[in-house]
């Protein structure tokens, strides 16, 4: 069987990608980072779920506590609070500086590793918080350099299923390839319960909203 690299968070786009990637055939090889955001509990709680759910044998989490000393995110600084008064235009002070380009990066020495010939992520472009490495050209970028920069026959093609959905498409495809999203987790700032207000609990809910359907997980707050 072809075998696929997905990084899984645990929230609800990485997981969809993630059914995405069973559903086109791939066998998964899950890579989940803790890079010390503020919810790593409550992802790796979702990330393992998920696999379970999936029957992901081959799974790999991996320390990248290095994000916290350069800090500049409020994900990862607990100094700097999580916006909560709505998604603003520009790049938001959650972006953590390049965060996908090292998950990228560290993900193709799995994949080769592995001998995996795709690389799932679940980026968003149209509809996300305006994270510049969520971008598909970026991405584009990434995939030539991952190809020239591993072994002559390792060939990876880095997959972006969502990229071009917009979060109400995102939730709709995610009920479509039976994503359990009860176990998933999107809040930047809780794990007891989704706050409701940060842009991630925002964008989600305005998802199933749109998308006419009831998220099935709790929140504090509704926004």
């Amino acid at each position: 069987m072809k075998r696929a690299v997905v990084i899984l968070s645990g929230g609800m786009d990485s997981s969809t990608a993630a059914y995405i990637a069973k559903q086109e055939g791939y066998e998964i090889v899950a890579v989940h980072f803790d890079y010390r955001q503020r919810t790593e509990g409550r992802e790796r709680t979702a990330f393992r779920a998920i696999c379970d759910a999936l029957g992901v044998k081959a799974r790999y989490e991996i320390d990248l506590g290095f994000f916290a000393q350069i800090g500049a995110s409020a994900l990862t600084d607990k100094n700097l609070a999580v916006p909560t008064d709505g998604v603003q235009p520009g790049v938001p002070i959650t972006y953590v500086p390049f965060r996908n380009g090292i998950f990228l990066s560290i993900a193709a020495a799995v994949a080769e590793k592995e001998g995996a010939e795709a690389l799932y992520i679940g980026v968003v472009e149209e509809d996300s918080s305006g994270y510049p490495d969520c971008r598909e050209d970026f991405i584009a970028a990434m995939e030539r350099a991952i190809n020239l920069g591993t072994k002559e026959e390792t060939k990876i093609v880095l997959k972006t299923p969502l990229v071009h959905l917009k979060k109400e498409q995102i939730v709709q495809k995610a009920a479509e390839v039976g994503v359990p999203l009860a176990l998933t987790w999107s809040c930047y700032q809780d794990e007891e319960l989704a706050c409701g207000v940060c842009d991630s609990c925002r964008l989600r809910l305005k998802g199933f909203e749109k998308a006419g359907l009831e998220d099935p997980i709790a929140y504090r707050s509704l926004g």
